[in-house]
């Protein structure tokens, strides 16, 4: 049958999986939490069979609220993590993204991707602050360097695009047109 190798220990309410409860899945991935009328609802914990774990509010039976998600060594994002907001088991609002190489995002997403302020830093020190959308720079940022060289102004596609300001360490700047990292004019 369908749910052959499926357990669930905890309190019902008219048939359904109702207050605190563990259930465990055939495939080896494990909640232990809130239900409400037979679904995931309120705090819990969702650790899947290859390590991967979610503990947070669900809604519905998705990461929904506030929530921390950790990913396995045995996932293809081994070693990230990210702690804040879910809708519908997407990233969503304000969240910290932290990469297992020791690069950082804080800022806001929308539909899983970075979208509206945020600031990525990378493992080596460089930074961008500013203005996101569909996880690359779009809009008003600043592009700082580890030597201290900054680029500010305008991007898109994650590229430098329009009027803009470089600044260089012994103080000079250079003001242009940018269409990606070419000086238009």
């Amino acid at each position: 049958s369908e749910w052959s190798g499926h357990k669930y220990v905890g309190e019902f309410r008219n048939n359904k999986k109702h207050g605190q409860g563990t259930y465990t899945y055939a495939d080896g991935d494990k909640y232990i939490g809130e239900y409400k009328d037979g679904k995931l609802n309120g705090q819990g914990t969702y650790t899947f069979a290859n390590g991967d774990k979610y503990i947070g509010e669900f809604k519905n039976d998705k990461y929904n609220g506030q929530g921390i998600f950790t990913f396995s060594v045995n996932s293809k994002f081994s070693g990230d993590k990210y702690i804040g907001g879910f809708k519908d088991n997407k990233k969503n609002g304000y969240g910290i993204y932290t990469y297992a190489d020791g690069s950082k995002y804080v800022g806001e997403y929308r539909n899983d991707k970075k979208s509206g302020h945020g600031s990525y830093t990378l493992a080596d020190g460089s930074n961008y602050t500013g203005e996101w959308k569909e996880d690359q720079a779009n809009g008003r940022g600043t592009f700082s360097y580890p030597d201290g060289k900054s680029y500010s102004g305008e991007y898109k596609n994650g590229k430098p695009y329009g009027k803009s300001t470089k600044n260089w360490l012994n103080g000079t700047s250079q003001e242009g047109i940018w269409r990606g990292e070419l000086k238009a004019q």
